[in-house]
């Protein structure tokens, strides 16, 4: 008979690779890093613990992990459409339809008890880390900070109450040939008072200020929007730094005030794939190597954005495209064939249009899922 647990430390190990062993024949699976894992589920580590109340759980039948999930109450989140008090699911993973249930109505039941009236999710664990259901796009790995879920579990999930909430698509662009040309003389044109420039990694904790500053501004709007702590900004700071090429972030000043930014990370998923979740023996070798000399040829841009004051003037509506075209030079240096730009609300029309046209396809979508509890 499957019973549900609570997690502690001795079933850490089990609830990290419990995803890669029931994806075991998955040929677009990604085993992540046990040790980056394990960091990310420390209280010690993940600034989102500072804000949010995080539970997680295990299905052990007969001594075997089967089935995972978490809940979360994040104190920063704003209040559903009707007022009421908004919870969170996410991590999950399970064997069979009947496990899944379980860990589902577990999570209800420890949100519904901190007074959640709707539950939404996945959300692993927070909206600004990783979101969303695979739906759609199963035959291709993901990319760095994106997740891969099997086909059954969005039906599944349906089956016991939920409705989706929300899409969030992801656009892959090939980058080995030249931009198109026709939107490159349009953004190509001299702007007043504009000035795109690189990070500044002299200056770096203050850069990285300034672009979660524009991010937290130009997102705020945004369906379940949460703002980024200045615990987790310096956190951010600190684990994407080993890893940011400074010429492939880009800030847009307009008369002087940051308006605009793109980062565009390796993809680190090409660079782990092989290695089976283990940084030891040489695992730090090889992830060292293929990260700093022989490169990766695909890359995400995890984030974008235009500060609200300017969103809907000219010049801000021609933001987003002009700061992809200005970190066209230095991806064909690094040799990136391929880019991911995700992921995006599937309503925002306005962006997805810049990407079509620009060469960009669809690829995956996520999809949120909500629940009233009662």
């Amino acid at each position: 008979m499957t019973e549900i647990v609570q997690v502690d430390a001795a079933h850490m190990g089990d609830f990290i690779k419990l995803p890669g062993r029931l994806a075991a024949d998955d040929p677009a699976w990604v085993e992540p890093l046990w040790f980056e894992r394990k960091q990310f589920l420390s209280p010690k580590h993940n600034r989102v613990y500072d804000h949010a109340e995080v539970r997680l759980w295990l299905a052990v039948d007969n001594g075997k992990a089967v089935g995972r999930i978490s809940a979360q109450v994040d104190h920063l989140a704003s209040p559903g459409p009707s007022g009421e008090k908004i919870g969170f699911f996410g991590l999950i993973a399970a064997e069979d339809t009947e496990t899944l249930a379980a860990l589902l109505r577990t999570a209800e039941e420890w949100l519904a008890s901190q007074g959640v009236g709707l539950a939404r999710g996945p959300f692993s664990l927070s909206i600004n880390q990783t979101s969303g259901l695979l739906v759609e796009g199963f035959d291709t790995p993901p990319f760095v900070m994106m997740d891969h879920h099997a086909p059954w579990l969005g039906p599944a999930i349906e089956t016991t109450g939920y409705a989706p909430a929300q899409d969030l698509v992801t656009y892959l662009m090939p980058t080995r040939d030249p931009l198109p040309e026709g939107p490159r003389r349009f953004v190509n044109r001299d702007w007043p008072g504009l000035v795109m420039r690189s990070l500044d990694m002299s200056r770096y904790q203050d850069e990285i200020r300034t672009v979660t500053s524009i991010f937290n501004d130009a997102w705020s709007d945004n369906w379940g929007f949460i703002s980024l702590t200045e615990a987790e900004i310096d956190a951010m700071a600190s684990e994407l730094k080993p890893i940011l090429d400074r010429d492939l972030v880009k800030i847009a000043e307009i008369d002087g005030e940051p308006a605009a930014f793109i980062v565009l990370l390796p993809n680190v998923n090409e660079a782990i794939a092989d290695l089976g979740g283990r940084l030891v023996p040489f695992g730090w070798a090889k992830l060292l190597w293929r990260l700093k000399v022989t490169g990766v040829r695909t890359g995400r841009v995890p984030l974008m954005g235009v500060r609200r004051k300017f969103a809907d003037t000219t010049i801000g509506k021609i933001l987003p495209m002009k700061l992809i075209y200005a970190i066209e030079d230095r991806v064909h240096a690094r040799r990136i064939d391929e880019i991911e730009l995700s992921w995006i609300l599937a309503d925002n029309t306005s962006v997805r249009r810049v990407i079509e046209s620009l060469g960009g396809r669809l690829s995956k979508t996520y999809r949120i899922y909500e629940k009233p509890l009662a």
